[in-house]
């Protein structure tokens, strides 16, 4: 993809962009390309019986400052944060969903999306991935170049009927998966120690993994949706 130039990233929650693409993101900074993050939830009140109460308030903020610290590691400066509720997309109506994205790309203008994966254990990316589908759909004047799905360490690996099966791979070097798990330390609380699969081991294990499938040393891994030459 040496043609891409402006890149947005799509995530359900803070964690979920540098799980799915922290690698490729540090890598296509480093030569030249833009590159936006769209959070779309919080990423936090699940945990919460009343996600309006002051202790989940302050879990958000914590979250999201957190996802700046985690970003800036990586380079990207250029990100937005909606907020929805964790956990609870199914109870918001999809075509609101949609029209954020589109509002997104409006403004952006990507050649190329990353989004979440149909096949994920959480609901919230799967919802996701179905709003990307439509706010990327070919019509209008932004048209996407490329859609792609990334996939996320403890969900898509979960949804064992479901396996995450990637047709598009993305080389990395040694100091780019470090710099992704750099960012990746600055959400303390959502990482943890092997054999979890949000820890050191399980993202260079799914580096390696994923490298050997396409003869290199890592790799992250994609499924390419579609992508029109224009």
């Amino acid at each position: 993809m040496k043609d891409i130039k402006k890149l947005l990233v799509i995530a359900a929650h803070p964690d979920d962009e540098l799980l799915g693409c922290g690698g490729s993101i540090a890598k296509y900074i480093n030569n030249g390309v833009l590159v936006k993050v769209l959070f779309l939830g919080e990423g936090s009140t699940a945990r919460y019986d009343d996600p309006s109460c002051k202790e989940a308030k302050a879990a958000i903020a914590l979250r999201n400052s957190r996802a700046v610290k985690a970003l800036g590691v990586i380079g990207v400066t250029d990100f937005e944060f909606y907020n929805l509720p964790c956990g609870r997309f199914d109870q918001i109506p999809i075509i609101e969903i949609n029209k954020i994205i589109e509002s997104v790309i409006r403004q952006f203008n990507p050649d190329t999306v990353f989004t979440h994966s149909e096949g994920d254990s959480n609901n919230d990316h799967k919802i996701v991935y179905r709003a990307s589908i439509v706010a990327t759909r070919p019509c209008g004047e932004n048209i996407v170049n490329r859609l792609f799905c990334y996939e996320v360490l403890s969900s898509s690996e979960w949804s064992y009927t479901s396996a995450f099966l990637p047709n598009y791979f993305i080389s990395l070097t040694e100091s780019q998966l470090r710099a992704k798990w750099s960012a990746l330390e600055c959400y303390e609380t959502e990482m943890r120690e092997f054999p979890f699969p949000r820890s050191w081991e399980g993202v260079k294990n799914l580096a390696v993994k994923r490298g050997m499938q396409a003869g290199i040393e890592f790799a992250e891994a994609f499924q390419l949706v579609r992508e029109f030459e224009l």
